[in-house]
């Protein structure tokens, strides 16, 4: 493989190179040495085979490559990362990452894995994380993790040191070249700025474009129905699939087209294709050996999306049963278990949290006791319900829910259940929601998902009030919770359903003036 088709090979599908004459320069004398780091926080998921593709890419065309477990990394983000959790966390990515390397048949010989808090914690890099502080202002270091670090009001000082860090992981790693997304564009600014003012040498960077999730937006480990898990059974990806945005003859912010763009095409060999299983009223099947011959088909209309949604179910189900089988073992299972346990472990083995830092607690909630009075399915959007509910109040609040698919309408219809009412509104597909339904979810031994809404003990009236033990607090003139402080998404971890299918905050149950809420049948669940 000469040079040319190496730098071809590098930097085919991204969207951005900073650095290429010195790429180019590189690879006349060498072989380039390549970097990718992940902050270990949430569970990796489909999303993550779009830079596991690259790193197959650099791989093939003989690059010297370095994935970075940045688990010091993911504790300065806002505390994603609980310290007491990291550990298990690191043995949770290398693990996936290796299967999931293996089931796209990557070679692992110029692959190396490292932990951040291997070389982080040492007298050297200390002391170049001060000399760092001492020459960067506060302006840039905020602007730099604008689109990676967890943005909020007061940030904490940990947030402001991470693209410090990541840049001086550049030279720590005696790397040529840092891989990411597009939105870590400014980091990589900052790190081509700032290291040369330390005295070591200005890198280059590959961006790969971010690609969208399931939901027509960023695919995130945060937010369930974007994203579909490593270990999702056949018929959960087959579900989630189904209720992907996928808007006919449209390719902007189609999740499902992006996975074939950057993912299914790249991973095939030359003679490979994607075969799509059609009627023959509807064209019958047709193979298409290239990305671009898809889109094409899509645009013109020739391709339904439900057809190719079937062909890439087919696709991810098959790279994600060698990931799967190798997760069965009891060994990796308690890993898992170890590295992300339930609310009610997690609390007992220590977890720390930005709410007790911002000292962020329940009775800064509104929650209330309410009854949906008609319910209807959301016309723009298949997985949304619109409800209008007695809250109370002199008129009936609209709240928009995603429980299409999976609670009925005959269910929700005169339930009386239990909502957040000081949420700022917020538009979905064009509808304005007013409140929040709460609801509890597990998985099931299948990896389907199971949801309940929470029920009232009897007796409650709508717009009675609803609040934590031992929380009290006075709703008649709630205050609206302010988007940017993420209150809820704060406070949400911490409420779960307990073996006796009450809900609790930590360790107090949520309750009205009759008693305690709780669910019809699910235990040990989340709440959302």
């Amino acid at each position: 493989m000469n040079v040319d088709e190496k730098y071809e090979l590098i930097t085919r599908n991204l969207q951005e190179v900073l650095g290429e004459d010195k790429i180019r320069a590189i690879l006349e004398q060498r072989d380039i040495k390549i970097y990718w780091g992940t902050a270990t926080t949430g569970k990796p998921h489909i999303a993550y085979f779009v830079p596991m593709s690259k790193i197959a890419d650099f791989l093939n065309a003989g690059c010297e490559v370095t994935i970075l477990f940045a688990d010091l990394h993911a504790y300065l983000d806002n505390l994603k990362a609980p310290w007491e959790l990291l550990a298990y966390r690191v043995q949770y990515y290398e693990h996936v990452i290796k299967a999931m390397l293996e089931s796209i048949g990557v070679p692992l010989e110029k692959l190396r894995f490292v932990k951040g808090t291997d070389y982080q914690l040492s007298r050297e890099y200390t002391l170049d994380v001060y000399r760092m502080t001492s020459v960067v202002t506060e302006h840039d270091a905020k602007k730099a993790g604008a689109e990676v670090v967890k943005q909020v009001d007061h940030p904490l000082l940990s947030g402001l040191l991470y693209p410090g860090l990541q840049a001086i992981d550049e030279h720590y790693l005696d790397v040529d070249a840092q891989f990411g997304g597009v939105d870590q564009r400014k980091i990589f600014t900052f790190a081509e700025k700032y290291l040369p003012i330390l005295g070591y040498t200005k890198r280059a960077h590959l961006m790969n474009p971010m690609v969208p999730g399931l939901t027509g937006t960023k695919m995130s480990s945060s937010e369930e129905d974007s994203k579909i898990d490593l270990l999702d059974s056949n018929s959960s990806v087959k579900k989630k699939l189904k209720k992907a945005f996928c808007e006919s003859g449209k390719i902007d912010d189609n999740g499902v087209l992006a996975f074939c763009k950057h993912v299914i095409f790249p991973l095939k060999d030359a003679d490979g294709c994607l075969h799509i299983e059609r009627r023959v009223e509807n064209g019958g099947n047709i193979d298409f050996t290239n990305y671009q011959s898809l889109e094409d088909t899509y645009i013109s209309c020739e391709l339904h999306p439900g057809d190719l949604k079937e062909a890439v179910c087919v696709e991810i189900n098959r790279l994600l049963q060698p990931i799967r089988h190798k997760f069965e073992s009891k060994e990796l299972k308690l890993i898992s278990e170890k590295a992300y346990p339930s609310t009610d472990v997690a609390s007992k083995i220590g977890k720390i949290s930005v709410n007790e830092i911002n000292e962020v607690s329940p009775i800064l909630l509104d929650i209330r006791v309410g009854r949906i009075i008609s319910i209807k399915q959301h016309t723009d959007a298949d997985t949304l319900f619109i409800e209008e509910v007695d809250l109370g109040e002199e008129t009936p609040r609209t709240v928009v829910s995603g429980l299409s698919g999976l609670v009925s309408m005959d269910t929700l219809l005169n339930h009386t259940g239990v909502f957040v009412c000081n949420l700022k509104p917020v538009k979905m597909r064009g509808v304005l929601s007013e409140a929040m339904i709460l609801c509890a979810s597990t998985n099931s031994a299948g990896g389907e998902r199971i949801v309940e809404p929470l029920c009232v003990p009897e007796g409650c009236s709508p717009g009675d009030k609803v609040w934590v033990e031992g929380k009290t607090t006075d709703t008649t003139n709630p205050q609206q919770l302010n988007p940017k402080k993420k209150i809820w998404e704060k406070l949400q971890c911490d409420f779960h359903v307990n073996s006796d299918c009450h809900i609790l905050w930590k360790d107090n149950e949520l309750i009205t003036k009759n008693g305690v809420i709780y669910t019809k049948t699910l235990i040990n669940a989340t709440i959302s």
